[in-house]
């Protein structure tokens, strides 16, 4: 009988370890019954949580239950910042802070993990926990809080972080890591915590290259005109980001070719020739780009070839999309006439015979209207009414009352922008850091407007 139950004790003890190569047990996840989403609780830690007159280099933090650290370079932050970041790792229960850097005397210090710490069975995270110890006799206690905004858009952009410097020359942004870090959320808000008071100027940057300095017109930047003197009396501040160069697609070369077949024309295939859009120029591709354009020698005419003097046309910076804006009557019937000589290819060989064009317009039927009226406009600043779809900016409008309408607009579900068009260039202009010029503002609507063919919308925006 004690021989039975001995064999019955190995066999249930190995259903529940896993024993590896090494000779070690793996502790195994319990099958069946509800998913743990209780996070890892903090039982206690070494030194004390807020402690005072700290002078050693070792932190550890108990947990009632096995955790593992995800992410840490990605997710913790110490401020003020060191010089040499800390070597944080885990085993079981514990996570052992050791720090590598000499630490300032007097001085409040915060350890932040954001999501690292979590439970080892489900990745259950121990959000945002901050570990705080002082160098001093007590802790420092000032907030500072506010917003970043990605000024071209109006929206935020949670991968930026915020930058405080002490007391630091306008140049340190550039070569120098910040004193203090602190994470956007989802909203794009900000706030510092154990903040001593003083004189900080404040930044927001998303680190391209992980040196925690502004170093790249192409990274997303912001910055406060002044600094901001932090006491109990401190409000909150807005930042606009931006980017001041972004970066250029790479072209493919253009190759030359010895010899060359007729240039051939076709209608853009997005748009079929019988519904050719009231509110769009007519667009010619060509099958290689040309040269020596000679945009007079391409015609607009109606059915009894009645020439009709084109308000604009284009070709674009790649030689081969010709674009022929007019004020295009509805459910009419156009023809386009390309001569010959319009224009030679890249060899300076011209096309053997002329081409036309026959398309149709749509009907105004087809279209929707839409009126604007809008609350808190500052038409001192050069408003710009923008309508935008999947991220682009399809049409714009400068507005000169509060009152806006159009009696044809595409039907399709809008994101409405104003862009304060400060220069009146009609576009977006991003700030510039050395000049101590901010950024073009944009104000996004937060509800879509949604047009329907032969249909009225009335709306009333408040920005």
């Amino acid at each position: 009988m004690k021989l039975f139950l001995f064999f019955l004790f190995i066999g249930l003890t190995v259903t529940i370890f896993e024993i590896n190569l090494s000779g070690c047990a793996q502790i195994l996840s319990p099958t069946g019954g509800p998913i743990d989403s209780i996070p890892p609780k903090l039982v206690n830690s070494i030194p004390s949580e807020r402690n005072t007159n700290f002078n050693g280099n070792k932190i550890i933090l108990n947990f009632d239950e096995y955790i593992q650290l995800d992410q840490v370079a990605e997710n913790v932050i110490v401020s003020p910042t060191p010089k040499k970041n800390p070597n944080i790792d885990f085993k079981f229960k514990t996570v052992t802070i050791k720090l590598k850097d000499t630490l300032l005397p007097n001085t409040t210090y915060s350890i932040n993990f954001g999501n690292a710490i979590k439970d080892l069975n489900e990745g259950n995270p121990f959000r945002k926990y901050t570990y705080v110890f002082s160098t001093g006799a007590y802790i420092d206690s000032m907030q500072y809080s506010g917003k970043v905004i990605m000024a071209e858009t109006g929206k935020s952009d949670s991968t930026l972080q915020v930058y405080l410097y002490k007391n630091a020359p306008d140049s340190a942004v550039e070569h120098k890591r910040p004193d203090y870090i602190s994470r956007l959320d989802s909203l794009g808000n900000f706030k510092f915590n154990y903040l001593p008071s003083g004189s900080f100027k404040v930044y927001a940057l998303k680190d391209g290259d992980g040196s925690k300095t502004y170093n790249s017109k192409s990274e997303t930047f912001a910055f406060l005109d002044s600094p901001v003197v932090i006491n109990s009396e401190t409000g909150s501040s807005i930042l606009y980001a931006y980017i001041q160069e972004k970066d250029k697609p790479k072209i493919a070369p253009v190759i030359a070719r010895s010899k060359t077949k007729d240039i051939k024309f076709k209608i853009n295939t997005t748009v079929p020739p019988e519904n050719q859009d009231l509110l769009k120029p007519f667009v010619i591709e060509l099958s290689i780009p040309v040269k020596n354009f000679n945009k007079n020698n391409i015609q607009i005419s109606d059915t009894t070839y009645h020439l009709i003097k084109s308000d604009s046309i284009k070709i674009d910076s790649t030689n081969k999309i010709i674009s022929l804006y007019n004020n295009w009557q509805e459910d009419t019937y156009y023809s386009i006439i390309v001569s010959k000589d319009f224009a030679t290819d890249t060899t300076g060989k011209p096309i053997l015979k002329s081409d036309t064009l026959k398309f149709k317009t749509k009907r105004k039927s087809e279209y929707g209207s839409l009126k604007l009226h809008f609350k808190n406009l500052e038409l001192n600043k050069n408003p710009l009414l923008q309508f935008v779809l999947n991220n682009e900016i399809v049409k714009s409008y400068p507005l000169s009352s509060v009152n806006w309408s159009t009696d044809l607009i595409t039907p399709n579900e809008y994101e409405i922008r104003i862009l304060y068009d400060t220069n009146k260039n009609g576009k977006w202009d991003p700030g510039d850091y050395h000049l101590k010029k901010q950024p073009e503002r944009v104000i996004g609507v937060k509800k879509k407007v949604t047009i329907r063919s032969n249909f009225d919308s009335d709306i009333d925006i408040e920005l």
